[in-house]
């Protein structure tokens, strides 16, 4: 097909005729919305881009209860298991602030809590009213859950225990 045919074909579509490989003997065309084209393009980029790690974030208290502490610990593997980076922040209140070496030993615990599943990109480092430590996830192949929720077993069937007594 010739390039003035080609182009009158485009046209009476209302699409755009577009060079695909302009080095091949003879070049090769195709008939498409360019607009379009260009969008698709565009969102692929969007979501190689987006497939970065997200920020995570989570606050302690100094005198935190030790279940709290746990799930908190929970929610924090969850998000390094997924590859997103956890930002951990201890905040003080009132007095609590002139004990910062329970604050520390606190971040110290949860660092080597979560140490099989991420590594301190930032370390415990004290900012105004708060202790603040960046934690970003291992290799998926390296990473191993420590704290993960316990599972719920079922209870024994029934029906096989009415069945014994007959």
């Amino acid at each position: 097909m010739k390039l003035q045919d080609a182009l009158r074909r485009a046209q009476a579509l209302g699409l755009d005729l577009v060079e695909v490989a302009p080095n091949a003997n003879p070049p090769v065309c195709k008939i498409i919305d360019f607009g379009k084209y260009r969008y698709d393009l565009s969102k692929q980029d969007k979501d190689r881009k987006g497939t970065g790690s997200k920020l995570k974030e989570i606050k302690f208290r100094v005198n935190i209860d030790p279940h709290d502490y746990m799930i908190k610990v929970r929610h924090a593997e969850e998000f390094l298991d997924k590859g997103n980076k956890v930002k951990v922040h201890l905040q003080f209140r009132g007095r609590e602030l002139s004990h910062k070496e329970l604050g520390f030993q606190l971040m110290q615990r949860l660092k080597e809590d979560l140490s099989s599943m991420g590594q301190a990109e930032m370390e415990p480092k004290l900012m105004g009213k708060s202790i603040g430590m960046t934690i970003s996830p291992l290799p998926a192949n390296k990473r191993k859950r420590r704290f993960a929720p316990p599972t719920e077993e079922l209870p024994p069937d029934e029906a096989d225990d009415d069945d014994s007594e007959e």
